[in-house]
């Protein structure tokens, strides 16, 4: 069992937690261990606001412990470094996001796949391994070790940096853009296309609920990246899928299970649950 937020650590930090499954954010004191040889210290100057944030503070997934702090797309400058760490320095600009700790004994950790190990340490809402609950961002100081820190690029402004450390829905189609993907944004709403193809960037844009627009892109489609956190059909979505194409899943639905519809995968077709690889102990470039 976590040691409580408030004696397992002998630094106080301020920031707003949940303390109950009503979800309101209140001001809380807890504390930040000390910064460790490999540690980064850093001031948090933002941190986006996640949909699986809400579900956390409402523990809508079932597995929320309180009082928790939320936020894992936490940016800052640093102020302090352990003396063994490597490429940070006191004033660089960096970010953490989802993970903050894991093995570094299994296969996944081995092969820089963290998110894949089946001890990852979540950023909050998790046990450390010193025994003490992990809190997130909505705070005024953070603490992790070098490994999962970023280094964040001297013009990339914090502010808009913050949502990358997720990566879902628009800023998705925005990383898919600058890998030079052809990009179709698919949505329920006819009242998204301006903003996906003139603001986002997109190449196409597809309104799932017309049967007309579904029916011309099937089988068009070499991956699609699935993030709605409500219950849906997954067939029509494997309907558009060139064989062999990925339904790739990211997010985690809660009023109901999802079901697998195993005969349309049997035309080669893959659905692949994910959690985000955060690119952990790389530097970003920014142009």
């Amino acid at each position: 069992m976590a040691k409580s937020a408030e004696q397992g650590h002998p630094n106080q930090a301020f920031g707003w937690a949940a303390t109950d499954t009503f979800g309101v954010l209140t001001p809380f004191k807890f504390s930040r261990r000390a910064t460790g040889e490999k540690d980064v210290r850093f001031k948090v100057l933002f941190c986006g606001i996640c949909h699986s944030d809400l579900h956390m503070i409402k523990n809508e997934w079932g597995k929320s412990r309180y009082p928790i702090v939320p936020g894992h797309e936490v940016v800052g400058i640093v102020t302090e470094v352990g003396s063994k760490v490597e490429k940070l320095k006191v004033g660089d600009k960096v970010g953490v996001g989802c993970f903050v700790g894991a093995c570094h004994s299994c296969d996944d950790c081995a092969n820089d796949l963290e998110n894949y190990c089946p001890k990852k340490i979540y950023t909050y809402g998790d046990t450390y391994y010193d025994g003490t609950a992990t809190q997130g961002g909505y705070s005024d100081v953070m603490v992790a070790e070098e490994r999962y820190v970023i280094h964040f690029p001297d013009n990339l402004p914090l502010d808009g940096g913050a949502p990358l450390l997720w990566g879902l829905g628009h800023v998705a189609v925005k990383f898919a853009k600058a890998f030079g993907v052809k990009v179709t944004v698919i949505s329920t709403s006819p009242g998204k296309k301006e903003e996906a193809l003139e603001r986002l960037g997109a190449d196409s844009f597809v309104v799932s609920r017309d049967p007309d627009q579904m029916r011309a892109a099937m089988g068009t489609m070499d991956g699609i990246i699935d993030t709605v956190f409500a219950a849906h059909p997954l067939l029509p979505l494997i309907g558009l899928l060139k064989s062999h194409g990925k339904l790739i899943l990211v997010a985690a639905p809660i009023d109901r299970p999802i079901e697998l519809p195993v005969y349309a995968l049997m035309s080669g077709k893959h659905i692949n649950p994910q959690t985000p690889n955060l690119f952990y102990d790389q530097e970003w470039e920014y142009k």
